[in-house]
């Protein structure tokens, strides 16, 4: 059963991703991969609280917390894109938004995992 949860997840999540990398492009056109890294810190955001909210909660069934954290927002993040983006910049000599890509997409997804984890901690009243 979790398999078809996470698969239904993962379906969902990755019509997502393309739409919204498709819609992002036609707002800024750009050789620079805006699309993906919006993308990621939406999803590093968003897996960040929802798991911290779901955590420890008896209340919520592990089949809707690994089809909306593995599933839906793990396939709405894609590192595999984001690596052969970074590749493609370097080899077409734009070395210095690739550099900037690698750290943006490193900086950006770990400050809004923590930003949504924190966030999520201060709606819950824990602090951990």
């Amino acid at each position: 059963m979790i398999y078809i949860v996470v698969g239904i997840g993962g379906v969902v999540g990755a019509l997502l991703r393309y739409y919204a990398d498709h819609f992002i492009h036609t707002l800024w056109p750009s050789t620079f991969p805006f699309g993906t890294l919006l993308v990621n810190f939406l999803g590093c955001f968003a897996l960040g609280w929802f798991l911290r909210q779901t955590s420890n909660k008896g209340n919520i069934s592990p089949y809707i917390v690994k089809g909306i954290g593995t599933g839906l927002i793990g396939s709405f993040t894609t590192f595999s894109a984001f690596s052969v983006e970074t590749v493609e910049l370097l080899r077409n000599g734009l070395w210095l938004s690739g550099i900037s890509y690698v750290l943006l997409s490193l900086w950006g997804g770990l400050g809004l995992a923590w930003l949504g984890t924190s966030l999520a901690l201060k709606k819950g009243g824990r602090s951990e």
